[in-house]
């Protein structure tokens, strides 16, 4: 079994991030859960490497996100000088 935790929230996260992270059985921050040991759930927590924390192995935690979606400023608000 492996032990996994969710450390970062996966919203703002491009969709197929946060069905990775509702597969794995995550739903609140911080919540450990217990996975099965094969090839499918070592897949999935190695694409949410940056979300997820292992036992056993280190979590750094990034300093930008790879999956982020940015969203566009708006002009209207910075034309009026905010």
């Amino acid at each position: 079994m492996i032990r996994a935790t969710l450390m970062k929230s996966a919203g703002g996260y491009a969709p197929e991030i946060r069905a990775t992270v509702q597969s794995l059985g995550f739903r609140r921050l911080n919540q450990t859960r217990e996975l099965p040991d094969n090839e499918a759930v070592r897949g999935m927590l190695q694409r949410v490497n940056f979300l997820v924390a292992v036992e056993g192995e280190p979590y750094e935690r990034p300093e930008r996100s790879r999956y982020k979606i940015w969203r566009k400023r708006s002009a209207k608000k910075h034309q009026r000088g905010h």
